[in-house]
């Protein structure tokens, strides 16, 4: 049997071994969409879920989301012990015309004695596409206390359970004992997240 010649033979070792690698890379890369679609999946799931929940306690909120320009659905924890507490959370901001979805993440910080765990979820609802798109690539932040005061739309002589936070911008806050009538989103930011984007 004839033998290769030791330069041949490296070649193919060395061909072998780019083949090897980028298969390697091929199979990692597979892994991450894989894991990056499971994540989606759990977000769209979760966002379903409190579109739902928040139909139940208001049934009016379902006409008025589905005639805006967009919406977005956050469900957040939250942690405080003594002085210092925060929490974390993720959501995603659907565009109803285009029905592109962008993820996002929100972080919250809070000052102050206390001591407890809060679960809550928001839902912003976009009077128009500009609103929406600031704040998809802006991000939003709630700072300090003046926005935690944010009053109840009054229409008809009844309280609308969405707040309005901004021009064009409406919110829903849910906690585990229903619709909040308060808004306790100081010291929120909500930014893209680019691991899911």
């Amino acid at each position: 049997m004839e033998q290769c010649p030791a330069n041949t033979r490296r070649k193919i070792i060395r061909g072998g071994l780019l083949l090897a690698g980028a298969l390697a890379l091929s199979r990692q890369a597979d892994a991450e969409d894989d894991t990056k679609e499971i994540k989606r999946a759990d977000v769209r799931q979760i966002a379903e879920t409190t579109l739902k929940r928040l139909y139940a306690l208001d049934p009016k909120s379902k006409d008025v989301i589905e005639h805006a320009a967009g919406y977005g659905v956050f469900s957040n924890f939250g942690m405080k012990l003594f002085l210092l507490g925060g929490g974390g959370g993720e959501g995603v901001v659907y565009e109803q015309a285009s029905k592109n979805e962008t993820f996002m993440k929100m972080v919250q910080l809070k000052a102050g004695l206390g001591f407890g765990v809060k679960r809550f979820s928001v839902v912003f609802v976009f009077g128009n596409r500009s609103a929406l798109r600031r704040f998809v690539t802006s991000g939003w932040e709630f700072s300090g206390q003046g926005t935690a005061a944010a009053k109840l739309e009054n229409k008809g002589g009844s309280a609308q359970a969405a707040i309005n936070v901004a021009p064009d911008v409406k919110m829903y806050q849910l906690t585990k004992s229903g619709l909040a009538l308060e808004l306790t989103a100081a010291g929120t930011k909500y930014y893209t997240d680019k691991e899911l984007n």
